[in-house]
């Protein structure tokens, strides 16, 4: 086989946002959220295991995967567990024991708490926070263990409390599950664990089979075909927001190291679904070139540099603009999943960000210590869609109730009130229950 052509880097020039502006540019920014195509091939497969249950599970799973499951092979046995855990090295396993501890803080630090306020005639009103009963996280697997994700998502939920966590994850043609992410697994806290991926690991979860039992929310990334089987059970669950194939947005000036730059733009490209996107925006056309030109120096030397060179025409834009502003201006529209600050004066610039799924600060903070180490969760939203989601907390692995609770003169203090606006909006019995405790209790 003969090694692919090394394509040319996308680089375009924007001297105003007035201007007329590429067609080029405006897809890469205005890139969908969903994949048609696969919107409807999901459907299908979810169609198929609400009737038919685990037989439409493990026809597509075998189907999509290359597998030979029969139904009885869906879950790990905790036999399996145990292997993985003396299958591992000790380096892993401290790898994976200091990244748990960071996570677990972060999550720890960051959940709110109970609370409650007096109310003007002596009663209380607040918010409490009840874990999910049973919560479903997928785990993308494919081309590489994902052994960062399962700490990123089900970590959260046992910090969250909840009680039953199933994972679910493709397997090898073999069967096995990586020992990896099963050793992961454990140590994060999941209760149960199925060797399915795809869009059938979300319709099985959502709709539970004679062998998974339903959840309540679904979390956790996943391809095209995931994302769009999410979108559409919603309402059979909850879910955690629109986490597509793997994007980065880096706002940079001259005192950035380009081949830094290039190297943090290609640690997503190299994921490997043909979707991801890398946005390079900076006020100097010097280091666009000079990060143009890294790129192809940086991939030559990487494991998985045919992926990334079927992947930079499409997934890969260097734009140079006049100012910094019109710079900002751009990431924010974008709105990426990760966005890196790679200039002089980082924490400035940070104050400017409007939407992204996690920003990076400064030279010392590339992406990957937030998709491995950090703390935060790296389950982020993408395709635009950080305009309108946030990325994965210990909290959204809960239930948060308001209460309510009046005294006497708390309900005669706001009668008034609530007469008003059951007279307005026509709801006479709203206006009744709150009168007719004066005229039956003392």
């Amino acid at each position: 086989m003969s090694d692919p052509v090394e394509p040319m880097i996308p680089l375009v020039r924007l001297e105003s946002a007035k201007g007329v502006e590429p067609e080029s540019l405006r897809d890469f920014l205005e890139r969908p959220a969903f994949d048609a195509a696969a919107e409807s091939a999901a459907r299908t497969i979810l169609d198929a295991i609400a009737t038919e249950g685990d037989a439409a599970v493990v026809r597509y799973a075998n189907q999509f995967d290359g597998t030979r499951l029969r139904t009885q092979d869906l879950t790990v046995q905790r036999n399996e567990w145990a292997v993985a855990r003396k299958a591992v090295d000790r380096e892993f396993k401290a790898a994976v024991r200091e990244a748990h501890q960071r996570i677990t803080a972060f999550a720890r630090r960051g959940k709110r708490e109970d609370w409650s306020m007096a109310s003007p005639r002596g009663g209380t009103l607040g918010e409490q926070f009840v874990p999910f009963d049973r919560v479903g996280v997928y785990v993308p697997g494919g081309a590489a263990p994902l052994v960062s994700t399962v700490l990123m998502t089900v970590t959260l939920a046992r910090e969250a409390g909840v009680p039953e966590i199933v994972v679910c994850t493709p397997c090898g043609r073999d069967g096995t599950v990586n020992p990896h992410v099963l050793y992961a697994m454990e140590t994060a806290g999941a209760t149960e664990v199925y060797r399915v991926g795809g869009a059938q690991a979300i319709g099985m979860m959502a709709y539970g089979t004679a062998t998974v039992r339903k959840v309540q929310k679904i979390v956790g990334p996943g391809g095209t075909y995931v994302t769009a089987a999410k979108r559409q059970v919603y309402g059979q669950v909850a879910l955690d927001q629109v986490a597509g194939p793997s994007e980065i947005a880096i706002l940079a000036d001259a005192t950035a190291d380009p081949a830094c730059v290039a190297c943090d733009l290609l640690s997503q490209l190299e994921h490997g679904t043909g979707h991801e996107k890398a946005l390079l925006v900076t006020d100097s056309l010097r280091l666009g070139q000079a990060v143009a030109r890294a790129v192809i120096e940086r991939t030559a030397g990487l494991s998985r540099r045919e992926a990334i060179l079927k992947v930079i025409p499409t997934g890969l834009m260097l734009v140079v603009v006049r100012t910094l502003d019109l710079g900002m201006d751009l990431c924010n529209r974008f709105a990426p999943e990760h966005l890196e600050i790679h200039v002089s004066e980082p924490r400035k610039w940070l104050r400017k960000v409007r939407a992204a799924g996690a920003i990076f600060v400064g030279h010392w903070s590339p992406e990957p210590a937030g998709d491995f180490v950090a703390g935060p969760s790296h389950v982020l939203p993408t395709g635009g869609s950080a305009a309108r989601f946030s990325g994965l907390t210990v909290d959204d692995f809960r239930r948060r109730s308001s209460v309510i609770a009046f005294t006497r003169a708390d309900l005669l203090d706001t009668l008034p009130v609530i007469e008003v606006f059951g007279r307005v909006e026509g709801l006479d019995a709203h206006a009744l229950s709150a009168r007719v405790r004066f005229e039956r209790m003392s």
